[in-house]
């Protein structure tokens, strides 16, 4: 859900190349769009070359392919934090989705990663496809789960309904900023998750 910060100038130096154009890469792509970007580019910002580039990443493809699944490690990282912060307890969890999430939206102007290469990468066969639909549907399910857990009537339409509040707050951040109607992202999920309760018992 949340991009970490780019790693700083010296770290970076200190990385494998490989490891290094991906942190770039996935920098400039989030900034200035996957089209946005060649390898030139990103080569250049890396302090390599294409060859270097194009011997760790077979095509351009290859290497947004690499940036997303980052970005599916992370959430899973986020996700692990959650169990390690709040053990047996996953309505604390939920409060915590929801608390990382308004951090997140405002701290990113430049709204969700996978989001954002499912609008630019519209071929049905780019490998990034998949890679998106595998993620957003896994996190989708994993926020169900966790509503469930937390013993939520309705489970899977209150994480539906958590999953595209999200997804179009951090959409209103891109365009209207942080005054629009993202900046009231927490209360709008917990009210949602107060509407829809606790399930019946047996239920």
């Amino acid at each position: 859900m949340h991009r970490e910060e780019p790693a700083a100038p010296v770290a970076c130096a200190a990385m494998r190349p490989r490891d290094r154009i991906v942190v770039k890469a996935r920098d400039l792509f989030h900034q200035h769009g996957i089209r946005g970007i060649g390898v030139d580019a990103i080569a250049e910002a890396a302090g390599t070359n294409k060859m270097t580039l194009y011997r760790h990443f077979g095509s351009k493809d290859d290497l947004i392919v690499e940036c997303l699944q980052k970005a599916v490690d992370e959430a899973q990282t986020g996700w692990d934090a959650f169990e390690t912060d709040y053990p047996g307890d996953a309505m604390a969890q939920l409060h915590a989705w929801v608390r990382q999430g308004a951090a997140c939206i405002e701290a990113d102007k430049r709204g969700c990663e996978m989001a954002n290469a499912a609008v630019e990468l519209t071929e049905a066969g780019h490998p990034a496809r998949r890679v998106i639909e595998d993620f957003k549907t896994a996190y989708r399910n994993r926020l169900a789960k966790l509503c469930s857990d937390a013993g939520l009537a309705q489970p899977d339409l209150v994480a539906d309904t958590l999953a595209l509040l999200i997804e179009g707050a951090r959409v209103s951040r891109q365009s209207v900023g942080v005054e629009g109607p993202s900046g009231r992202f927490m209360r709008m999920a917990e009210a949602i998750i107060a509407s829809f309760g606790k399930r019946e018992p047996g239920a």
